[in-house]
C-alpha cells in the first residue's frame, strides 16, 4: 500500500467512498444529512474544498492502484483568546476505507501518516470529530491516540 497526495484534479476518486460513508451518516441522523448528493454535486465540492491552501488529501494505494481509503485534513491556526491557548493543530475531516479493505489497517495508515506530517510541520495537536454511532470512527483514532475532550448536542425540529 502506498499513501499518496490527492491533487484536487482527481478529486473525483472520492466519491465513492464519500458517498458510503454518507450514506452512513444519513441512515443515523436524517434530519442532520440531505440523502443521495449526486456525485456532480460531491466531484464539484471535493475538488474546491482540496484546493484550499490549508487543506491536504491522501489516499491510501494497492499496488495495483485501487482507491483502498481516503483522509481529509487541513491546519487550523487558532489565536488565543482569554478562555484558550494559542495552537496550530491538524485537524482531520474526513476518512473512509473502502469496505473490502476494512479492518486490515488502512485507516491507520493514513492517520499515521497525517501524524508524520504534523510533526515534520512541528504541530503537536491532531483533533477531529465523529458521530456516537461511528465506532469504528472512535475506535480507529483512540488507537491512534485521541481522546474524547468534549461532546456536542443538538436540538432540531
Amino acid at each position: 500500500m502506498k499513501i499518496l497526495d490527492l491533487p484536487p484534479s482527481e478529486a473525483a476518486r472520492l466519491i465513492p467512498l464519500l458517498q458510503d460513508l454518507h450514506d452512513l451518516h444519513v441512515t443515523h441522523q436524517p434530519a442532520r444529512y440531505p440523502a443521495a448528493p449526486s456525485d456532480a454535486a460531491l466531484g464539484q465540492w471535493l475538488q474546491d474544498w482540496l484546493q484550499e491552501e490549508a487543506i491536504t488529501a491522501l489516499i491510501a494505494e494497492s499496488p495495483q492502484g485501487a482507491l483502498l481509503g481516503y483522509v481529509i485534513f487541513g491546519i487550523e491556526h487558532r489565536p488565543p483568546l482569554p478562555v484558550r491557548f494559542e495552537e496550530t493543530r491538524v485537524m482531520v475531516h474526513h476518512i473512509a476505507t473502502a469496505a473490502a479493505f476494512r479492518r486490515m489497517g488502512v485507516g491507520l495508515a493514513l492517520l499515521n501518516a497525517v501524524k508524520h506530517r504534523a510533526k515534520s510541520q512541528s504541530i503537536n495537536t491532531i483533533a477531529t470529530t465523529y458521530a456516537p454511532f461511528n465506532t469504528a470512527s472512535a475506535g480507529l483514532f483512540q488507537s491512534l491516540g485521541l481522546q474524547p475532550v468534549m461532546t456536542m448536542a443538538e436540538w432540531r425540529t
